[in-house]
C-alpha cells in the first residue's frame, strides 16, 4: 500500500459516485485519477492498463464534452438508449482489442498477467465509451469488469485497489438503477433524479 495507491482510490471512488449521480464534476476527478492510477500501473507492471488509463484520458475529455453539450435546459444529463446490434458491436470490439493487446503485450513486454489485463483493457474501453455515451447498459458491463479486477488486483497484491473496486461494484449497481430511473426523460418527462451539478 503507497500513498500513491490511497490517492488514487480515494479519487477514483469519488468520481465513479459522481457518474453515478451524473455530475459533470466526475470528469476531472476521473482525468486526475487516471494520472496516478498510470503510474501505479507502471510500477507494477500491469501495462495495459497503464496505457489504459492514457486513453481514458481521451476518452474522459470526449465525455466531458458530450455530457456539457447533452444536457437538458434543466441541467440533468439526459440517459440515452442503446440498441441491441450496437451493444453487439461494443462487445465484438472489446473481444478483437482483448485478443489483439493480449497477443502483442504477451510476446513484447514483461507484462506481469498479459491476457487477463489486456482483456480487461479492452472491454473498459468499451465500458468507458458507453458511459461517454450516456447508455445505461455501461453499469452493467463494468460489473462484469470490475468484479475479474478485484481478483486480478488482489493476486498483485493492490489491496486498496482491489477494495476500491469491490466498492465500485456497488456503485455499478447503484448507477445502473439511478440511470433506469431518468430514462423517461428522452420523451420529455421530467427526470426522476436531480442534476448534481
Amino acid at each position: 500500500m503507497s500513498t500513491l495507491e490511497m490517492a488514487a482510490v480515494v479519487i477514483s471512488f469519488l468520481a465513479i459516485w459522481l457518474t453515478a449521480r451524473r455530475s459533470l464534476f466526475c470528469w476531472p476527478l476521473n482525468l486526475l485519477a487516471c494520472a496516478l492510477y498510470f503510474k501505479l500501473f507502471l510500477d507494477v507492471r500491469l501495462y495495459a492498463d497503464m496505457v489504459l488509463q492514457a486513453v481514458f484520458g481521451v476518452g474522459i475529455l470526449y465525455g466531458w464534452i458530450v455530457w456539457s453539450r447533452e444536457r437538458r435546459d434543466t441541467g440533468a444529463v439526459v440517459v440515452m438508449p442503446m440498441s441491441r446490434p450496437k451493444a453487439l458491436a461494443g462487445l465484438a470490439l472489446g473481444a478483437f482489442g482483448a485478443v489483439a493487446i493480449g497477443w502483442f503485450t504477451s510476446r513484447h513486454t514483461d507484462a506481469a498477467l498479459p491476457w487477463m489485463d489486456a482483456t480487461l483493457s479492452a472491454f473498459s474501453l468499451v465500458a468507458q465509451y458507453w458511459t461517454a455515451r450516456r447508455h445505461r447498459e455501461n453499469w452493467l458491463l463494468w460489473i462484469v469488469v470490475d468484479v475479474v479486477y478485484v481478483g486480478m488486483f488482489l493476486y498483485k497484491g493492490l489491496l486498496p485497489t482491489a477494495g476500491l473496486y469491490a466498492v465500485m461494484i456497488g456503485l455499478a449497481v447503484i448507477g445502473y438503477r439511478d440511470w433506469r430511473r431518468p430514462s423517461a426523460a428522452s420523451e420529455g418527462e421530467r427526470p426522476a433524479v436531480p442534476p448534481t451539478a
